[in-house]
């Protein structure tokens, strides 16, 4: 029996990014993650001084990101360490902490280009908020995507303006859907980021948002549950006001993501559905769940369904 095929040109069941990204380069590219020192305006006192509600930066910083390091030390650490497999590889600077073009274009231009002098890089991966770029700042980019993989990854979270203020983000969605608009116009690979399951929200809003989500030109989505963690000023609310916050169950989570799925554009590429904070930092939800064993659990639930990605998609 013939296999099927979907619109994105294999047989799984969701576009996958991983799939997408071999096929894209011709051999093994790594993403090394860099800390070049910037920080937030809603840290700085521009917009806020303590942060998004939810963020512990230090849950998906690798130790070898040091500002006592520079640049092209980290990222020679983290090639030093994949190459060890792979010598072969190349690499894409994922520049991840805080938000990375927060700053005048004088400097984005020194940092960038420091990381792509590098002969094994290849790319930049830009970690940043929708606030975070002008019109200067994404045609800078523009120049740099005709020689080399530029991404840029924004931090958009949810669609709903409520939430935004709750969770102290300091932007409303508007920004986000101008940032993407402009990021495609530009031609520059985009990546957003949405956590599922923000106080406030229901499974109806979350499935509202893949609708919403699947109208803007994104080309990459990154779905994460909430998790909260020590640290943060998400973590005093929880533990006074745990009946605010739904965590879900694994199970519960597998099936939301499921039925997210089938709302969502069969042309938006998945690069992540959960999260994992290190586990000394994490309050709840404790699954115990690898990424890897999530999407087994996810791929095996697809099927049973008989569904996949957009099969709801109008």
């Amino acid at each position: 029996m013939r296999e099927q095929v979907y619109p994105w040109g294999h047989a799984n069941r969701y576009n996958d990014f991983s799939t997408y990204f071999r096929g894209k380069f011709s051999g093994r590219v790594q993403k090394v993650s860099v800390d070049a020192g910037f920080t937030c305006p809603n840290r700085d006192g521009t917009k806020a001084l303590n942060g998004c509600s939810y963020c512990n930066n230090q849950t998906f910083k690798p130790d070898y990101c040091r500002l006592e390091k520079s640049i092209s030390e980290q990222i020679q650490q983290g090639i030093d360490f994949y190459s060890k497999k792979y010598q072969t590889m190349r690499f894409l600077a994922y520049f991840q902490a805080y938000s990375n073009t927060y700053a005048d274009i004088a400097i984005l231009k020194e940092r960038y280009e420091e990381a792509l002098k590098h002969p094994k890089v290849i790319g930049l991966v830009l970690g940043t908020r929708p606030d975070c770029v002008n019109a200067e700042i994404l045609d800078y980019l523009a120049q740099l995507s005709k020689i080399y993989y530029v991404m840029i990854e924004y931090g958009v979270e949810s669609v709903k303006n409520e939430t935004l203020m709750r969770i102290n983000r300091g932007h409303q969605f508007a920004e986000a859907k101008w940032a993407m608009e402009e990021t495609a116009r530009r031609r520059i690979h985009s990546c957003a980021h949405l956590i599922l399951g923000l106080p406030g929200e229901t499974r109806e809003d979350l499935l509202s948002q893949a609708r919403t989500i699947s109208k803007l030109p994104v080309e990459n989505l990154k779905l994460h549950q909430l998790q909260i963690h020590k640290g943060t000023r998400m973590a005093i609310e929880f533990n006074q006001r745990p009946e605010d916050f739904h965590l879900f169950t694994a199970e519960e989570y597998l099936d939301l993501v499921v039925d997210y799925l089938e709302l969502l554009s069969p042309r938006i590429i998945i690069e992540r559905f959960v999260s994992q904070a290190p586990y000394a930092l994490l309050i709840a939800p404790r699954w115990g769940l690898k990424n890897f064993e999530f999407v087994a659990k996810l791929e095996k639930r697809l099927a049973e369904r008989n569904t996949w990605q957009g099969r709801l998609f109008e």
